[in-house]
């Protein structure tokens, strides 16, 4: 079972050793994309958008939700229901929390660019954090 598809996902087998307990050895996947590749992710994101599917989701996705998250709970983004911007400062500590926890358990498993944007985020989040605390001290 090196690879499945089934149900519109990918599962691969990404075990190091076989059942018997020995190493197996598998040529190192690229994880470079061509021009080709690049255009035709933008082109099956735009479809489903349009047909009402969410985008792919991977790391980069998914740190940009919790920090988005972040961005709700410091009041910079409206409640997408009601309109209303809401300010919970221990939420979005608690987001940045996640953030910072993810870093410390992907160091080193990060492709160059994933670990940049968990740093930048979590630096920017962290100093907006600090601001806001701040603004709460002096008022």
């Amino acid at each position: 079972m090196a690879e499945e598809k089934n149900a519109g996902f990918t599962i691969k087998d990404k075990r190091s050793f076989d059942e018997q307990g020995n190493p197996i050895s598998a040529a190192p996947e690229e994880t470079t994309n061509t021009a080709a590749e690049d255009s035709r992710t933008a082109a099956e994101e735009a479809s489903n958008r349009q047909s009402g599917l969410p985008p792919e989701i991977n790391f980069a996705s998914f740190v940009l939700s919790l920090s988005s998250s972040a961005l709700y709970h410091f009041g910079e983004i409206p409640d997408p229901v009601s309109n209303k911007k809401q300010r919970n400062l221990i939420m979005a500590k608690q987001t940045i929390d996640i953030l910072g926890m993810l870093k410390e358990k992907t160091a080193g498993n990060l492709a160059q660019e994933e670990d940049a944007l968990l740093s930048n985020l979590l630096y920017d989040l962290r100093m907006r954090y600090v601001r806001e605390t701040e603004k709460d001290r002096v008022s």
